[in-house]
């Protein structure tokens, strides 16, 4: 198969619905169906900094995810969404408890596709105190 700009938003806008329910509910299994074997991601803080190899670890920080966001991590807002061949970038806002806390985010996640499938992840995010 051919990587084109069509194709890489497709796969791309797909993954990131499974993603987004992922944050919402803790399932994960339809985004996971979508990694590579070996898919790499990065994430800029915590247990997880860096960059980070492997389906299974994947699985590891997802379900951490859903762990320290017990009631689901909202989608407030899809602000963009910027592609190429290869990448897609969607920025967006999303709110929840965070442990137990009140949690408001702004960020841009990264998705490097691969034929039909996500083979990177990079998220990058800062506190949005706004509403």
């Amino acid at each position: 198969m051919v990587q084109n700009a069509e194709n890489t938003l497709k796969v791309a806008h797909q993954a990131f619905e499974h993603f987004t329910h992922g944050l919402a509910t803790g399932e994960w299994q339809a985004f996971f169906d979508m990694l590579t074997d070996d898919f790499t991601f990065w994430f800029p803080i915590g247990k997880f900094q860096g960059l980070n190899q492997g389906k299974e670890k994947a699985k590891e920080f997802f379900y951490y995810v859903s762990a320290s966001f017990q009631l689901g991590l909202e989608l407030v807002s899809l602000d963009r969404i910027t592609s190429n061949d290869t990448t897609v970038v969607f920025e967006f806002k999303d709110a929840g408890l965070l442990l137990g806390q009140p949690y408001k985010n702004r960020v841009a996640v990264s998705f490097d596709v691969r034929e039909d499938k996500i083979c990177s992840y990079r998220e990058y995010f800062g506190s949005d105190g706004k509403s």
